[in-house]
């Protein structure tokens, strides 16, 4: 007995001071937002007192004293509460690097190297974000000129969770050739023009999952109760039916069973196997879920230190018929949350509209779920301190996946100097739809971003045009200054236009920068 309680008490002793555990985001090589309070927390026993120092030397990279050794040191300290949950906020300076962050408690010390300070975006959506370089327009060559040790990315693991995580899998990964073809292409380029614009270290949070839709990526409080979503959650009301389970796992050993024999006989003729059939899940634990994929994907990154957020995310969105025309609402409601849970004010969030898709356009309006979505985004222009990379001329009409990134982070980066980084003398979006007037037989048509208006290769194509009660017929357009004047033959008294409306839309206006106008219809 005395044995037993002897251990029992030795036991016991060595748990008083368990080790400290850091959330994955925290690790080698990571970046941290420059000029800022940055959140560093972790899990500890209640009551443990945690140190946490951020020091080194290293040289400025950018501003009045680029080029200096500066010296730096912070040390905070901190105890964990009665969860065991502790948060520290060190005051960064100019950026830079690299630093040690180190972390340490009474009864271990994690050491964090090769710390850069400078700026950091998360980057987010479905499979066009998380399609890799390797995949991109180029790959090859682009690949081989990877050498940027200043661009870092952390990739988050996929992983779908009924309930907010605090932790997830990943880790940060310095920019080269050896890497880079696993980084997501339109964060890298994004980040790859910041990175050479600023000349400061970039982090890239790239935290994606293809064919998830925009509830996926918002947690639940922020939008079961707005009653206008009410069809977005209508799908999955019949929640976790057991039978219908049972079924679909019945359906899955059998279908698991003819696999086994089949990838036995493949591996007998020394031929690839076919693919494995996917386990079911229960209806609640879907990736596409409401709310799964923040609590699994974004919750962990909270509160990490950002700058912004960029977002290619909507395809999944367009499929869902007449609910699409919900998309700007759904993106709304995304932007606020994350900004009410990140509590850094309304942080910039840039998101890509929808390039053109499948067969080329042919009537004057064709109505589909792409174009309801590319209008949603539009209308989130409204909310403070957003951005949208126009991107009509980028896509493929044969692959939802199309190659060219570069272009597509290369708009997201315009926006960004221009507007969150004060850089002057870039124009940073296509023309926009403002305004409309009526001109007699003709209507007038309002822009912002319309410096240099004009049409691509000859005379303006895809604006439409219809009277109060006939159907729209193609129309023709002149630019006038920084308007488009729209009328036809076939339309007295117009009342409304629209303008490449359809998946894959004929239309040719841009304005100086080359950057093409965004869709719109004036009868929304």
């Amino acid at each position: 007995m005395r044995s037993i309680i002897a251990l029992f008490i030795v036991a016991a002793a060595s748990s008083v001071h368990a080790d400290v555990i850091l959330p994955a985001i925290f690790g080698d090589h990571m970046v941290i937002q420059q000029n800022a309070d940055v959140p560093v927390w972790g899990q500890a026993d209640p009551g443990e007192s945690i140190k946490v120092e951020l020091s080194g030397r290293y040289a400025v990279t950018t501003g009045p004293k680029k080029g200096t050794t500066l010296s730096y040191k912070r040390i905070s300290q901190v105890t964990a509460g009665k969860d065991g949950k502790w948060t520290i906020r060190m005051r960064t300076a100019a950026a830079g690097g690299p630093l040690k962050l180190q972390i340490q408690c009474e009864k271990n010390r994690i050491d964090i190297e090769d710390v850069m300070v400078g700026e950091v975006w998360i980057c987010s959506g479905q499979s066009n974000m998380a399609m890799t370089v390797s995949r991109s327009l180029n790959a090859e060559q682009e690949t081989e000129s990877a050498n940027h040790p200043g661009i870092r990315m952390f990739t988050t693991a996929r992983q779908a969770s009924v309930k907010p995580q605090e932790n997830c899998k990943g880790d940060w990964k310095v920019c080269s050739p050896q890497t880079v073809s696993a980084f997501s292409a339109t964060a890298y380029f994004f980040g790859r023009q910041l990175h050479a614009e600023l000349g400061v270290p970039i982090g890239l949070i790239n935290s994606s999952w293809g064919g998830t839709a925009v509830e996926a990526w918002t947690s639940m409080p922020a939008q079961k109760n707005i009653a206008k979503l009410e069809p977005v959650f209508a799908p999955w009301k019949s929640g976790d039916d057991p039978a219908r389970y049972k079924a679909a796992m019945d359906r899955y050993q059998k279908a698991l069973d003819a696999w086994k024999k089949k990838a036995t006989d493949a591996k007998k003729a020394k031929k690839k196997a076919p693919r494995k059939p996917r386990a079911p899940v229960k209806m609640s634990e879907n990736q596409n879920y409401p709310a799964n994929l923040f609590n699994g994907m974004i919750n962990p990154m909270i509160p990490y230190r950002i700058r912004g957020a960029i977002w290619y995310q909507g395809e999944r969105n367009s499929n869902k018929g007449e609910i699409s025309v919900l998309y700007g609402l759904q993106l709304t409601t995304l932007i606020k949350d994350w900004r009410t849970r990140w509590d850094q004010g309304a942080f910039p969030f840039l998101f890509v509209q929808l390039p053109n898709f499948k067969v080329v356009q042919t009537q004057p309006v064709e109505e589909s779920g792409w174009s309801n979505v590319r209008e949603g985004m539009q209308e989130t222009l409204a909310i403070e301190n957003t951005g949208m990379a126009i991107t009509l001329d980028a896509g493929d009409a044969n692959d939802i996946h199309p190659k060219n990134k570069q272009v597509v982070g290369s708009r997201l980066a315009r926006w960004a100097l221009a507007t969150s980084y004060g850089k002057k003398g870039i124009v940073y979006s296509g023309p926009i739809y403002k305004s409309m007037e009526k001109r007699g037989d003709s209507i007038v048509v309002h822009f912002d971003h319309a410096e240099g208006l004009r049409a691509k290769g000859g005379e303006l194509q895809g604006f439409a045009i219809r009277g109060k009660d006939g159907e729209y017929v193609w129309a023709d357009a002149r630019v006038e200054g920084e308007t488009v004047v729209v009328s036809s033959a076939k339309v007295k008294k117009p009342v409304a236009v629209r303008y490449a409306w359809a998946m894959n839309p004929i239309g040719n206006l841009l304005n100086a920068a080359k950057i093409p106008a965004s869709p719109f219809r004036t009868d929304r």
